[in-house]
């Protein structure tokens, strides 16, 4: 069963079968629903590289996923979370997802060739050195492109990230009504867009509250648990140190804890403690970590939507952020309304 058989048994040509079954409005609606009824019927389907070649569209998304990028090859802790709310989001809009390869660094032109190859409606990053000389040539072509806690640079680009800002104000604020006044931080990695965005709702919050800001208090951070563990005991041997702590990350806020331990401090007693990601040591481990929990599914459909609006939008639509919104989930290592 092909286009022309189908036209055949409709009695219409075959443009106007094509224009039917792609809802073009040339078509009225009783000659829609009978050549869709008669489609369906008969078990036609079009074929995907003629369909492809004629409208200039694949169906098809393709993921840039950088497992060695800051990461040394481990696993993103929720890829999987991501992942599952983006094939969903896409499987409603009738699209697929591919893996792409990470291509060479000498090969500047590498993802735009792949892109290409695969007629791509758009490509998700994440994980990916935006910086880079054959991403930025990616980022200059119209192919539409969704950085996940990326901020993306081109003219079809947008970011998708939890409102980090926010989120760090949040775990501020708390640890203030815990009765903290000398709440210092562990930050990410401040080239990273979340990490800086953290660290800048650390600092908003302390002028929010007329705490004094102390730079001693601001220890940098990787978002792997050594570096958690260091800048705790850094901040543990100043001459007048925290009594709380936010950490930009939960392993490294989990190796903080750990590191007061060693030196004969109590969480919360001692030292309070606020994480970021509500991984799922943060429940186990004790005392049990407050920490601020991020969306990571809906960061897949949000990308999958804000991907198809780029598609559709014009050309000269600036790069946008999307923001979502985080959730501060409380435990003991932040300790009770009467901390000090």
């Amino acid at each position: 069963m092909d286009i022309d058989e189908l036209a055949r048994r409709s009695g219409v040509s075959a443009a106007t079968v094509s224009r039917a079954l792609n809802g073009r409005p040339e078509v009225s609606a009783a000659t829609r629903a009978r050549i869709v009824a008669l489609a369906a019927e008969l078990g036609y389907s079009p074929n995907a590289s003629a369909r492809t070649l004629a409208s200039r569209r694949s169906g098809l998304i393709g993921l840039l996923w950088d497992t060695d990028y800051r990461s040394g090859g481990r696993q993103h802790p929720f890829l999987q979370e991501v992942l599952i709310g983006l094939k969903a989001a896409l499987s409603d809009r009738g699209q697929g997802l591919i893996l792409l390869p990470i291509v060479p660094p000498d090969d500047e032109a590498g993802y735009v060739r792949l892109a290409r190859q695969y007629t791509l409606d758009g490509i998700v990053m994440m994980g990916v050195d935006q910086h880079t000389p054959q991403v930025r040539a990616l980022l200059a072509t119209p192919v539409p492109c969704v950085g996940l806690d990326l901020a993306l640079d081109g003219p079809r680009t947008a970011s998708v990230g939890s409102d980090n800002r926010s989120a760090a104000a949040t775990a501020v604020a708390h640890l203030h009504a815990r009765g903290h006044r000398r709440i210092a931080t562990i930050t990410g990695p401040l080239d990273l867009w979340p990490a800086a965005e953290r660290l800048a709702g650390y600092r908003a919050e302390l002028a929010r509250r007329r705490l004094r800001r102390r730079p001693e208090y601001e220890v940098a951070g990787d978002f792997f648990a050594a570096s958690g563990t260091a800048g705790m005991r850094r901040l543990l041997d100043l001459p007048t140190p925290p009594t709380a702590v936010f950490v930009a990350g939960d392993a490294m806020a989990i190796a903080a804890m750990r590191a007061a331990a060693d030196t004969g401090r109590t969480v919360p007693d001692d030292v309070a403690v606020v994480g970021f990601d509500d991984i799922d040591a943060a429940a186990m481990v004790h005392p049990g970590l407050t920490t601020i929990a991020q969306d990571y599914r809906r960061f897949g459909t949000t990308a999958a939507r804000v991907l198809a609006e780029l598609a559709a939008a014009p050309s000269t639509e600036p790069p946008r952020s999307v923001l979502l919104p985080t959730r501060l989930v409380v435990r003991e290592s932040s300790g009770t309304d009467d901390s000090t």
